[in-house]
């Protein structure tokens, strides 16, 4: 009796469709290619993003990048089945980051990773990127898309994403021009952006499904914990350049104190009033379903304020007037003292 012949395996055999990785970045070609400028010379599928800025602007040009992920707010996009918003999330964070330090952003490269690619999910995260690149005047240039069997559940994906900007050396904004006596003036959030879902899963999907609706949230758990973090780009444009404007923080991992401090000189630290803005609600189901610390929730989430400006108080009137920012849109939240 003759020996069956040994089984052959193929690529695909072992979870990796090279197929459908191609039909993917087919798919998401004409998005992509909608928040593509001038200065873009190179269309997605190649081995690298070439971009020609216009340096004509610049005395002396500083690059300025930034990369992050999204955390476990992909969790609640998995259980929710809405994969659109969250590619918007990381683009904004992205922007964020670097807008704070005076710099006006170029382009961004994402990193989207999974067990099994379902081509519609990847196809809407994508757009998700390129929506919140088109509203940000930024260029998707490329990106990584990845299918890793046995690294993730079925269902799951993780993302990364990398900002590129660029500032005149002379107008990098790090804090060094605050001083005593300086405002802070904080701008409203959209609700937990994208830090803190461990905690916030922990406690609100204990109780709660994401379908369920709540009251007080005015819609669902699922949409109250997947609102878009907001890009603040377009105020910091307004604000960046004026004179009294010493600083910015955006409003991340480690709350108001942990990341207005980054920028705070030696000598100087920050005295909040915490009664000063209503916090949205999703902050207050948290602190009262789960019995979380005041300080926990402090060190833990931004409490809804995003961006912090910090300006000098003599110049605050002028500033916003000339912002055209109305007044319900930023509050005074403290000052910083010796």
């Amino acid at each position: 009796m003759s020996e069956k012949p040994p089984k052959s395996f193929t690529y695909k055999d072992s979870g990796v469709d090279i197929k459908a990785g191609e039909e993917m970045v087919e798919s998401i070609k004409d998005v992509v290619k909608e928040t593509h400028s001038d200065a873009v010379l190179s269309n997605i599928g190649g081995f690298g993003g070439f971009f020609r800025p216009d340096l004509s602007q610049y005395e002396d040009p500083v690059f300025v990048s930034s990369v992050d992920g999204v955390g476990t707010k992909l969790i609640v996009a998995f259980k929710t089945g809405k994969y659109d918003t969250v590619g918007q999330d990381l683009v904004n964070h992205c922007v964020n980051d670097i807008a704070v330090c005076g710099a006006e952003p170029l382009f961004f490269l994402d990193y989207f990773s999974t067990g099994k690619l379902e081509k519609e999910v990847g196809y809407q995260v994508v757009k998700g990127f390129a929506t919140a690149c088109k509203e940000n005047g930024v260029a998707l240039i490329g990106g990584e898309t990845a299918e890793m069997p046995d690294i993730y559940s079925e269902g799951e994906f993780d993302l990364a994403g990398t900002i590129v900007g660029m500032v005149d050396r002379s107008k990098v904004i790090n804090g060094e021009a605050i001083q005593e006596g300086d405002l802070l003036i904080g701008f409203p959030s959209t609700g937990l952006h994208t830090n803190g879902y461990s905690l916030a899963r922990k406690v609100l999907l204990s109780k709660y499904g994401v379908n369920d609706r709540v009251e007080e949230l005015g819609g669902t758990v699922g949409e109250a914990m997947l609102a878009i973090h907001k890009s603040y780009l377009p105020i910091i444009r307004e604000f960046r350049d004026q004179e009294g404007v010493h600083g910015f923080s955006h409003i991340t991992g480690g709350g108001i104190v942990g990341n207005t401090k980054r920028i705070l000189p030696d000598n100087l630290k920050l005295d909040i009033d915490w009664d000063s803005w209503k916090r949205p609600p999703i902050f207050n189901l948290i602190k009262d379903l789960g019995n979380v610390p005041e300080e926990d929730m402090r060190a833990t989430f931004n409490l809804g304020i995003g961006l912090i400006a910090v300006i000098s108080p003599d110049a605050i009137d002028r500033v916003q007037k000339e912002a055209g920012i109305p007044s319900g849109e930023m509050v005074e939240v403290g000052e910083v003292v010796s």
